[in-house]
C-alpha cells in the first residue's frame, strides 16, 4: 500500500556525475568564458587606443599644439623620429620623446602663454 517502485538511474555515475569528457567540459567552459569577455572587454580597446595613438604619433608635424604626459601645451618645431621640439613660450623651447605625447590638438588650437 506504502510501497513504490524504485527507478535506477540510467546515465553517468553513481550519484548522477557526469562523467569523462562531460566533466572536463565543464570544467574548462567557465574558464573559456571568462578569457572571451576578459578579451572582448580589455584586451582589444587597448590594442585599438594603442593603434591610435601609434598613428597620431606618426602624423606629428611642425606647427601642431600637442600636450604632453606632464600636461605641458605647446608648439611642435622640429620633428625627429624619435624626439619632438616644443616650444612652449616664447622662445622656451624643450625637447619630449615622441611616446610621451599625448594628444596632437585641432589646427588652430592656441598653446599656453600666446
Amino acid at each position: 500500500m506504502f510501497a513504490s517502485t524504485a527507478h535506477a538511474a540510467t546515465t553517468g555515475s553513481p550519484g548522477g556525475e557526469p562523467s569523462g569528457a562531460a566533466a572536463m567540459f565543464n570544467m574548462v567552459a567557465p574558464l573559456l568564458l571568462i578569457f572571451v569577455i576578459f578579451y572582448f572587454l580589455m584586451i582589444r580597446p587597448q590594442a585599438r587606443r594603442m593603434k591610435q595613438h601609434q598613428a597620431m604619433l606618426a602624423a606629428v608635424k611642425k606647427n601642431d599644439v600637442v600636450v604632453t604626459n606632464g600636461g605641458l601645451v605647446g608648439k611642435v618645431t622640429k620633428v625627429d623620429e624619435t624626439e619632438v621640439e616644443v616650444e612652449i613660450a616664447s622662445g622656451v623651447k624643450v625637447k619630449v620623446i615622441k611616446s610621451m605625447l599625448t594628444e596632437v590638438r585641432p589646427f588652430g588650437a592656441k598653446p599656453a602663454n600666446d
